[in-house]
Parts: structure tokens; C-alpha cells; sequence
């Protein structure tokens, strides 16, 4: 169960980028709301515990339980569906006394390690429309719950992570341009639906991205956050103001900036840590991922190199989908920053992630 832990496989590089990120985000999390830098100390502290005793262990040994790893992520998410806590109208959080927990965030680490068993289960059939089906209606029952929540956004993430699974584990791109082919014209019909049929979607969904298309029309109310995003990130100019005494100057401090550490804590880095800080968060997000593609190209065994690039794949397309909705380029999803915005859950899932890249860093000198 345990791996021979080599000192000198240990990835520095990676834990340091990702400690550097987390450190950043706790302190645009202290300009936020002060009073939850303690929590998130907390759960930096979890996360890294969870991160070495992940990195010590077998993730082979680990993945013999795929199917369990599964059936946790459907009860959780069950669980949550039937007795969640209920806040402005969605579902998303498990209390367990002072901890709240969410499922969705877990799930995306748990669906990985699935997904990268089940494809080496099926690897005789990974070129075929068969592999493709059978993971979509094995993807379904979580997915539908993610979105009864409902949460949408995340709904979408581990979608894309998912299908970036199915690309790492080799399938075939003459199967994947005809998905292109046929997803393409099906999200132009989505969007035409979306704003020319108002029973399509529910009014929250529809309002937001008929927000992204013409905010000017909805800048009182749906387009509100994300045009106050862009200003607070525009006035931090090159520098930022965090040394800047009068707050009469400030967005965040003047409170026009709602959800500041949690969706728009980018916005948060950008007014107060101006042009600088954002670049640095943009380059500390893409050394994470990158590292983890290239800690995924170097495993010798198939399921750590699926580990590896479904691990990048989340942290580097969900730091993309958080930063668009910041800067206006897409629909105000709801979604966090790896490692910056606030969330108990999702530090320890993404440090337990790391973990587990660390893990098959380790193990690649072995042979399969």
C-alpha cells in the first residue's frame, strides 16, 4: 500500500507553486472578509496533511476500489439532494456540526480516480463508440444531480473533465472531430434557444447569459457583478491598492463588490494587487497545470498519467472558466479559483489532488 517515498522525486516545484497560489488567495481573502483567513488556514492545514499521506501511498493500490470511489461520489451527492443545507435556493452543502461540506467539489476528485481505473478497464474497446457511451451513462447520474442542486457551473466541470479523460486515455480523434462536428452547431442552436425561448431555461440561467450578451441592458441586476468585477480590476492599474489608506477609493471596501471571496476573488487580486498580481496568479494557475500534464506525460503506467492530466485539466480549465467570468468573456457561472477563492472543501480536495500527481511523480522511476 505504501510506495517507496524518494525525497529527490518529490515535486518542490508543484507544491511550492501551489502553497504560493494559496497564500495569495488567503491574503485577497483577508482584504475580503478577515474573518475567514482562520477557516482557510484550517483548511490549508487539512489539505496539506491529506497531500503527503496521499503522496506515500500506492494510487494502484487506491484505484483497485474505483467502483467505491464511484458509488461515495452518488451517495454524496444523494445526500445532499435529500438533507443539504438550503441556501438562496440551492442545495450544495452537508453539515456535519461545524463543518460544512461540499459533495460537488469532492466529486470531482473522486469521478478522476474512477474514470482513470474504468478507462484501463476498457482500453480494448478505447477507439470505439462503445467506450464513449458507456462513460456518458455512467457520467449522467452525477451529473444530473450536480444540476438538480443546482449548480451548473460545476455541472459543466467535471463534464469537460471527464471528457479530457477520455482524450488522455487515447481516443480516437476521428471520434472526437465528429462530436466537434456535431457539439459546435449544438451549442449555436443552445444559445439561439436560450434567448428566443424563454421556457428552455429556468429565468436565473437564461437572464445571465442574456446578461453576458448585452450587459449594458441588465447592469442594475444580472450584469451588476461582473461589471463592478471589471471596473475593481481595471482600477487596480499596475501596482494595485493595497497600500492606498483611503477606502472611499476602493470598490471592494466601499462594498460594490459582492461574493468577493469566493467567485470574484480575482476581481479582489486585481484592485488590490493591480496588473502585477493578476499576472502572477495567471502564471502560478498555468505552472500548476502544466506541471501536472508533464508529471502525466512521464508516468510509465496508463492510470497515473489519467490521474496526472485530469488533475491539470481541473485546476487549469476551471481557473480559466473562474478568471472569464471575472473579466466579462463568459456567463457569470459560480464557480471558485483553484487554490485563491474560499472554500474549505475544495483546498483539501485540490491539495488531496496534488497528492496524488506527487504520488505518480514518485512512482515513475518504477517499472508497470
Amino acid at each position: 500500500m505504501l510506495t517507496t517515498f524518494h525525497i529527490r522525486k518529490f515535486d518542490y516545484v508543484l507544491v511550492l507553486a501551489s502553497l504560493a497560489l494559496t497564500s495569495f488567495g488567503i491574503l485577497a481573502i483577508h482584504s475580503a472578509r478577515p474573518e475567514l483567513v482562520g477557516r482557510q488556514l484550517m483548511g490549508l492545514g487539512i489539505g496539506l496533511i491529506a497531500m503527503i499521506v496521499i503522496s506515500a501511498l500506492d494510487y494502484k493500490t487506491i484505484l483497485r476500489y474505483y467502483y467505491v470511489w464511484y458509488a461515495i461520489a452518488l451517495v454524496f451527492l444523494l445526500w445532499v439532494l435529500l438533507f443539504g443545507l438550503q441556501v438562496n435556493g440551492a442545495r450544495r452543502w452537508i453539515v456535519f456540526g461545524p463543518i460544512t461540506f461540499q459533495p460537488s467539489e469532492a466529486s470531482k476528485l473522486l469521478l478522476i480516480l474512477f474514470y482513470s481505473k474504468f478507462i484501463i478497464k476498457m482500453k480494448e474497446k478505447v477507439n470505439s463508440l462503445v467506450l464513449l457511451l458507456i462513460s456518458m451513462a455512467l457520467a449522467l447520474p452525477p451529473l444530473l444531480m450536480i444540476l438538480k442542486e443546482p449548480d451548473l457551473s460545476t455541472t459543466l466541470m467535471v463534464t469537460l473533465i471527464i471528457a479530457c479523460l477520455l482524450f488522455s486515455g487515447g481516443l480516437d480523434y476521428k471520434l472526437i472531430g465528429g462530436i466537434l462536428a456535431v457539439m459546435l452547431p449544438a451549442a449555436g442552436g443552445l444559445l439561439f434557444a436560450v434567448v428566443n425561448l424563454s421556457a428552455v431555461f429556468p429565468d436565473y440561467q437564461r437572464n445571465r447569459i442574456l446578461a453576458w450578451l448585452n450587459p449594458e441592458a441588465y447592469a442594475t441586476s444580472y450584469a451588476y457583478q461582473t461589471m463592478q468585477s471589471i471596473r475593481a480590476i481595471g482600477s487596480g492599474q499596475l501596482f494595485g491598492k493595497w497600500s492606498n489608506p483611503n477606502p472611499s477609493s476602493s470598490l471592494l471596501d466601499s462594498g460594490f463588490l459582492s461574493e468577493s471571496q469566493t467567485d470574484f476573488i480575482f476581481s479582489v487580486i486585481g484592485e488590490e494587487y493591480g496588473f502585477i498580481g493578476t499576472c502572477l496568479v495567471l502564471v502560478l494557475l498555468t505552472a500548476i497545470a502544466v506541471r501536472c500534464f508533464m508529471i502525466g506525460g512521464q508516468a510509465r503506467k496508463m492510470s497515473g498519467r489519467l490521474i496526472a492530466c485530469g488533475v491539470g485539466s481541473w485546476i487549469g480549465f476551471q481557473g480559466m472558466l473562474n478568471i472569464g467570468v471575472a473579466v466579462g468573456m463568459v456567463p457569470n457561472t459560480g464557480i471558485p479559483l483553484p487554490f485563491v477563492s474560499y472554500g474549505l472543501t475544495s483546498l483539501v480536495c485540490l491539495f488531496a489532488a496534488i497528492g496524488f500527481v506527487l504520488n505518480v511523480r514518485m512512482q515513475t522511476g518504477k517499472q508497470a
